[in-house]
């Protein structure tokens, strides 16, 4: 992965403060982030080599020599911007979705828009297999997005498979493993269990997110190693399906509550003009068309570290 200076680190850094501001983001994926910035696949790869085997180098050659051999450099660094980015960049996000949320969907859909043609131009050789990845990928982001949300439930191996799920949606790109979270029921429980500090449920979820995210990423690695072409179709079409989650205006036709959040679990697309109120027309579409842009900024800026 060639050797990095401090510069590349902090641009890694605030790729992972972009990630973390997506994931907050109810239908919106870090993993698309992590994507069109250029860090997808090392980022799996990373993630995947951690196993038994990087533990004995530790236990034989010491810290430095396991650092080396997990990335760790880059791990930490996208990590540490993700933590920021909850930590600090959430709360406004949070509060946009619930006062400004047609100009921040807005700005989201032309990201996520923009990123469908940037991720399908890596796809080499178009045939009928990449096709039908394509177009299933599509159907299957799209059906997931129309899901009613089950009832809550506290029962532990439940979570834990909730965690797994949800850690797999978090770098899948195009699904949100917070949505995933509102359609299993889990989303209450484990926002509940972080407000009252409640060690056994953390712990079996976050259990659950380690294990999804280790075995999932040696999913993704294999894919990548035998079918790139088709995972890059499949990964383009739950990226096309999930605009459905996203798209700006909508009414809403059921919420409920989980803890202080209330969440729209029922909502239908409507045309702008159609919308009650403030449609908001100019400035969304002004923020549709940054958001398409900084796709094409976070190309240049994932080019130029590369060299």
């Amino acid at each position: 992965m060639g050797q990095r200076n401090l510069l590349s680190y902090i641009i890694i850094s605030l790729k992972g403060v972009v990630m973390g501001a997506a994931d907050v983001v109810p239908g919106v994926s870090g993993g698309t982030i992590a994507f069109i910035s250029g860090i997808y696949e090392e980022l799996i790869t990373s993630i995947n080599g951690i196993n038994f085997s990087k533990f004995k180098i530790l236990q034989k050659e010491g810290f430095k020599s396991f650092w080396t051999a997990i990335n760790g450099n880059f791990l930490f660094a996208l990590f540490v911007g993700i933590f920021i980015s909850v930590f600090s960049l959430a709360r406004m996000i949070s509060w946009l979705l619930v006062n400004k949320p047609i100009l921040l969907w807005s700005f989201f859909f032309g990201l996520v828009f923009a990123s469908i043609f940037f991720i399908a131009r890596a796809i080499e050789k178009w045939n009928l297999g990449t096709i039908t990845a394509f177009v299933l990928g599509t159907i299957v982001a799209y059906y997931i997005t129309t899901l009613p949300p089950s009832e809550n439930t506290g029962s532990l191996p439940f979570l834990f498979l909730s965690g797994a799920l949800a850690v797999c949606a978090m770098i899948l790109p195009g699904i949100s493993g917070a949505f995933i979270l509102v359609l299993l029921g889990s989303y209450k429980t484990i926002l509940d269990a972080v407000h009252q500090k409640d060690v056994l449920i953390i712990t079996t979820v976050a259990i659950g997110a380690i294990f999804g995210l280790l075995s999932f990423a040696r999913l993704l690695k294999w894919m990548f190693k035998n079918y790139e072409n088709t995972t890059l179709a499949l990964l383009t079409g739950f990226i096309l399906g999930s605009l459905n989650k996203i798209w700006p205006w909508k009414k809403v036709l059921e919420t409920k509550t989980f803890g202080d959040k209330v969440i729209p679990v029922k909502e239908i697309n409507i045309s702008p003009f159609q919308y009650e109120g403030d449609n908001q027309l100019h400035y969304a579409l002004l923020l549709a068309l940054l958001g398409f842009c900084v796709i094409f900024i976070l190309e240049k800026i994932a080019t130029k570290s590369k060299k």
